[in-house]
């Protein structure tokens, strides 16, 4: 059974279809960036794209604001193409989409693309395989074959830049290395985040909210008989 647990003011896409299915009347419209970033990951520095939905949310007339970012994409193999993170945000965007429709609340159906970006950073070979999801994992067990997963958790240190600003902000990265179908694959997934300014107050909720979507994807991993043992993201001092 999926955790129903919801945050108020609302931080996730299943805040809002639970305060829906609660009697909320909730609206929201949805605005796309596609922002650099300078990370360091195990202090090894480098640039990626983030894919950030930021929803402008309204419950019971009541405004309301947060970003979920739906892909990383980078021109070298610290993380997926940035062609391939725009097809990963918008598989992941769509099932939101379909969740929202579900329950009822309406939402202009946009998406991501990338157009000048992508003519930039398109210079895979041809033959590089499409990147899967965790959820393609998911139904490869479905389907009866053995996955099994391990997973990792790391706070992330990154600076967004935005036009005339930068933005110093810490990610909270899922990475999962996955055997199935005599292959090895990697995927990688951005369970929350924080201003970094702001982590003494920040940090617990970004925590919890990245907990449990973790506790969701195990969840979906105990029902499709994956094999896996389960991480969490910790508070520490």
């Amino acid at each position: 059974m999926k955790d129903k647990t919801i945050h108020f003011p609302p931080k996730r896409v299943t805040d809002l279809v639970e305060l829906k299915r609660s009697g909320s009347d909730v609206a929201c419209e949805l605005s796309f960036e596609v922002l650099p970033v300078d990370f360091s990951h195990r202090d090894n520095p480098f640039q990626a794209y983030i894919f950030l939905c930021r929803y402008a949310v309204m419950v019971d007339g009541e405004a309301f604001m947060f970003r979920k970012c739906y892909a990383r994409g980078c021109p070298h193999n610290l993380c997926p193409h940035v062609s391939q993170a725009v097809m990963i945000a918008n598989r992941y965007l769509y099932r939101d989409y379909h969740r929202m429709r579900e329950i009822g609340i309406e939402v202009e159906e946009k998406r991501f693309t990338l157009q000048e970006m992508l003519t930039k950073f398109d210079t895979r070979p041809e033959e590089t395989e499409p990147v899967l999801t965790i959820h393609d994992y998911i139904n490869i067990a479905r389907e009866g074959h053995g996955v099994a997963v391990e997973v990792d958790t790391e706070f992330v240190s990154a600076v967004e830049h935005f036009d005339h600003t930068i933005n110093r902000q810490t990610f909270l990265n899922g990475y999962f290395t996955i055997e199935t179908l005599g292959k090895t694959g990697h995927y990688q997934r951005c369970l929350g985040c924080y201003p970094t300014e702001t982590e003494k107050t920040e940090k617990p909720l970004a925590i919890v909210v990245a907990n449990q979507r973790l506790s969701d994807l195990y969840l979906d991993f105990d029902e499709a008989g994956i094999t896996y043992k389960a991480q969490f993201f910790e508070y520490g001092p």
